[in-house]
């Protein structure tokens, strides 16, 4: 069965930020929970109103995973651990490679399997940051579509 890729609602938010915390708790284990109580908020009042987002829905109807585009960047890819290896990253990536026209994204340098994902579709890095973009002393890994 095809499920379709979609624009989230609003009534999607609160499911979304389930997803990434569940995502990044599985993913992150750089990050203290200190970190994750304060990037948390921000998803909802800074960066998911300035992105295009997409998502896609499992079985249940809920939101499994979700992407956040921006200006030729892949700004966020999340995907319920639960539905890992299921192909719902590689489908929301293609997505916004295909139809939005990203070509950019950065990641995580301790985050090896999401490195690992990324290289896979065909990036390749191109400089690194020694800082993340809240200043915070998490090296970011700049990836560039080859």
């Amino acid at each position: 069965m095809h499920v379709p890729i979609e624009t989230p609602a609003a009534a999607d938010l609160p499911r979304m930020l389930e997803v990434w915390e569940a995502a990044v708790r599985a993913t992150h284990d750089f990050l203290e929970e200190h970190d994750i109580k304060v990037l948390k908020p921000l998803l909802i009042e800074q960066y998911f109103p300035s992105l295009v987002l997409t998502c896609i829905r499992g079985a249940d109807g809920q939101v499994a995973g979700f992407l956040g585009y921006a200006a030729g960047k892949v700004e966020m890819l999340f995907v319920d651990p639960q539905a890992h290896g299921q192909g719902i990253g590689r489908r929301l990536l293609l997505d916004a490679v295909t139809r939005l026209g990203a070509d950019r994204v950065d990641v995580n340098e301790q985050n090896p399997k999401a490195l690992g994902f990324y290289l896979a579709q065909g990036f390749k890095v191109d400089s690194r940051s020694p800082l993340d973009g809240g200043g915070r002393p998490f090296p970011i890994l700049h990836l560039l579509l080859a």
